[in-house]
């Protein structure tokens, strides 16, 4: 029995350690030496090739190494295999505090007043007055994020593939009811999962619907997001303002245009980092898991997609 790591684009020494340490007994090989394909049957993986997949004749569980599993092909994967992902206790609290932090700054004109000292500008003004917060995205990560604004004295909004009732979230759901969500929302928050149905969903039907003061706020991932129409809806003032934390392409190309636009705040992806010992001790459960045939934990919905 053996597991395969697939993860491209990052060094994994110290995973690798991680999980040998963890997993005492079990051979554990990394893509490309992958050996005899016939002996894996368990994948922990993230932008893996998708001509992999049918290369592997006995395989009953693919890992993601990530709280989602866009960085899985799922649609190559053979109908009986189980997809898991990671979740981290800790991810949601670290979201919701960069949710707020970045709310507060729009609020409090933080990005203008550093613009202005390096200008040596003195212009007080109020802080801006909308309240209202709509979160598209309402699983685990956007409920912590919710009530961690509802705290501090925000109301908030949100909006759903279904219908969900939350105690004290005005409910929005389905795409009929999408645009009427985002022209309540002074901040718009994206924490979806990636799938068929939600990329580019941030796009210039939605940036046309908000207000003018609105700000984008994506946490989510960066193939949501229309990147030329967002640059076009705060060149003509359709919304105010965007922090990104997640882009189309990683790390973001030197010449692109976000890098320099006057109305964006970007972060290198840090909203909320998985900690390596809590993937690592979940990945070692699920592979103990389907050495013994028992329940695996934080598996999807292969038809949903999450």
């Amino acid at each position: 029995m053996t597991l395969l790591v697939c993860v491209t684009g990052r060094d994994n020494r110290k995973l690798m350690t991680a999980l040998r340490a963890s997993l005492p007994g079990i051979a554990i090989r990394e893509w490309p030496d992958a050996g005899d394909l016939a002996e894996i049957e368990f994948v922990l993986a993230w932008n893996a090739p998708e001509s992999l997949w049918q290369q592997l004749p006995n395989l009953k569980v693919v890992q993601s190494f990530g709280a989602g599993v866009d960085g899985i092909a799922l649609s190559a994967l053979p109908a009986d295999v189980q997809v898991c992902r990671i979740v981290d206790p800790a991810l949601a609290d670290d979201m919701a505090e960069y949710v707020l932090g970045h709310v507060l700054a729009h609020k409090l004109r933080l990005g203008l007043y550093y613009r202005q000292q390096q200008q040596q500008l003195w212009r007080p003004k109020r802080a801006s007055g909308g309240n209202r917060v709509g979160i598209l995205g309402l699983g685990q990560l956007g409920q912590v994020v919710a009530t961690k604004l509802q705290r501090n004295g925000f109301e908030v909004l949100g909006w759903s593939r279904s219908e969900k009732t939350i105690p004290g979230i005005v409910q929005f759901w389905g795409r009929t009811q999408l645009s009427e969500f985002a022209s309540h929302c002074d901040y718009l928050i994206c924490l979806l999962p990636l799938t068929a149905q939600t990329r580019g969903i941030l796009n210039k039907s939605l940036f046309e619907a908000m207000p003018s003061n609105g700000v984008l706020i994506n946490v989510a991932r960066g193939a949501h997001l229309h990147e030329a129409d967002l640059i076009d809806a705060l060149d003509t003032e359709q919304i105010a303002a965007a922090t990104l934390d997640v882009f189309a392409s990683e790390p973001l190309a030197t010449d692109h245009a976000f890098w320099h636009h006057p109305k964006i705040t970007m972060t290198p992806h840090v909203a909320a980092l998985t900690s390596l010992k809590t993937a690592v001790a979940q990945i070692a459960a699920n592979m103990q898991a389907m050495q013994r045939g028992q329940p695996l934990s934080h598996c999807i919905d292969l038809d949903l997609g999450y």
